[in-house]
C-alpha cells in the first residue's frame, strides 16, 4: 500500500470483509442474547451462611449452563415477619422459610401462589430437614441432658418468640410434643410442662438468630434451644465461648419448605430462573452443602457420606403429634392460642 494511503472498506477484499462482518455479528448476537438476572431470595434466620455459599454454586452452574450471569440477593429474619413483608409488597421471587404455614400465608392471604405449591417439588417442597437440640456452655455445668432439665428452677432458657420466629415455633412443638408422649397424651399435663419451660425463659427474641446472638455473645442464659445447623455452627465458630451441643432424647422433625412466588416472579421475568435455583437444591451438589452446612440431606447418597455429622434422635412430625401446620396454629399460635395462655412475660 503506497505511503499516506487511508485503508478503507472498499480497500478490504470481500472474503476478508465477510469474516470480519461474522465476528462483528457474532460478538453483538452474544451480547444480546447474555442476561443479567437477578433474584430475592426471603429466607429465615438461621440460613445465611448457607445461602452465601449455595448462592455462589448456583451462580456457577447457572453460567456455566446457560452463559448468563445471576445475582440473589438474599433478606432474612423471623420466619413470620418474613411472610408478613412478602404479602406487604417485599418482590421475593423466591422464599426460604422456616415453615409451611408461613407459605401458605402467601397463597391463601396474599394470592401470590398456588395453593398446591408443595406439589411442585419433591419431599413437599422441604429440601432439606433439621432437628431442634440444645447448646449449652462449656462443660455442661448445669448438667442438661433432656427437656426434662429445662423446666428446673434455676435454668435459664433462650429461645425466640413463637409469635415471630418459624425455628420458635419448632422450638415450642418439639418441647410440647415431648412433654404430649412422656404424658401419654395429656394435653394438660403438656401444657403444664411447657408453661414452666417457658416461666424460665427472661426474654423473647424476634429471631432464631439474634436468639443465638442473646447466648453467645452476650452470654445470657444456660442454654439455648436452637435449630441443629445453629447449634452445629456455634460449636465451630471461633469465640463462641466453647459452646457444646447436647441432642435431646426426642425432638421434632423440622422440615422448612421452599417456595417459587409465581406472581412477582412471572412479572419480573424471573420464573424459569427461580425454579430451577430452587431444584439446585435437590441436586447432589446441592445437598452436599447442605449438609456441610448442619442441614440433614434429603439426598440418601450424601446422607450416608455425612451420617457422623448428624447423631441418631427419635423424631416426630408436626403432622402425626398436631394434626399438620394449619392445626398446630390454630391450637398453639393464633391470638388467644395455647402459647397466649401459658406465656406471661417476666417483669
Amino acid at each position: 500500500m503506497p505511503a499516506g494511503r487511508i485503508s478503507t472498506p472498499a480497500a478490504i477484499p470481500l472474503t476478508r470483509r465477510l469474516v470480519v462482518l461474522v465476528a462483528v455479528l457474532a460478538v453483538a448476537l452474544a451480547g444480546a442474547s447474555a442476561k443479567d438476572v437477578t433474584l430475592l431470595n426471603v429466607s429465615y434466620d438461621s440460613t445465611r451462611e448457607f445461602y452465601q455459599d449455595f448462592n455462589a454454586a448456583f451462580a456457577k452452574h447457572w453460567k456455566e449452563g446457560t452463559g448468563d450471569m445471576v445475582r440473589i440477593d438474599m433478606s432474612h429474619g423471623g420466619s413470620g415477619k418474613q411472610a408478613r413483608a412478602v404479602i406487604e409488597g417485599l418482590p421475593a421471587d423466591v422464599v426460604t422459610l422456616a415453615l409451611a404455614h408461613d407459605v401458605d400465608a402467601l397463597s391463601r392471604r396474599g394470592r401470590l401462589l398456588p395453593q398446591n405449591w408443595r406439589q411442585r417439588l419433591p419431599d413437599q417442597s422441604a429440601p432439606y430437614t433439621s432437628a431442634i437440640v440444645f447448646l449449652v456452655r462449656h462443660g455442661n455445668p448445669k448438667g442438661i441432658k433432656d427437656w426434662d432439665d429445662l423446666v428446673r428452677p434455676g435454668i435459664t432458657v433462650v429461645t425466640p418468640n413463637p409469635k415471630t420466629s418459624g425455628g420458635a415455633r419448632w422450638n415450642y412443638l418439639a418441647a410440647y410434643g415431648y412433654a404430649l408422649r412422656h404424658a401419654q397424651g395429656d394435653q394438660a399435663k403438656a401444657r403444664e410442662f411447657v408453661a414452666k419451660l417457658y416461666k424460665n425463659v427472661p426474654v423473647l427474641d424476634t429471631g432464631a438468630r439474634g436468639a443465638a446472638t442473646t447466648f453467645i455473645q452476650r452470654a445470657v442464659g444456660d442454654v439455648l434451644i436452637a435449630w441443629e445447623n445453629e447449634a452445629l455452627l456455634a460449636t465451630r465458630t471461633p469465640g463462641a465461648g466453647g459452646c457444646e451441643l447436647v441432642v435431646p432424647s426426642a425432638s421434632i422433625l423440622a422440615e422448612p419448605p421452599v417456595a417459587v412466588v409465581d406472581r412477582v416472579a412471572e412479572r419480573r421475568g424471573t420464573a424459569v430462573v427461580a425454579r430451577a435455583y430452587l431444584e439446585y437444591l435437590y441436586s447432589e451438589a446441592g445437598q452436599e452443602i447442605v449438609a456441610r452446612h448442619g442441614f440433614r440431606p434429603r439426598c440418601e447418597a450424601v446422607r450416608k457420606r455425612h451420617a457422623a455429622s448428624f447423631p441418631n434422635v427419635e423424631l416426630f412430625t408436626v403432622a402425626d403429634t398436631f394434626g399438620g401446620w394449619a392445626e398446630a396454629h390454630r391450637v398453639h399460635f393464633a391470638e388467644g392460642g395455647v402459647f397466649d395462655q401459658i406465656y406471661q412475660p417476666n417483669r
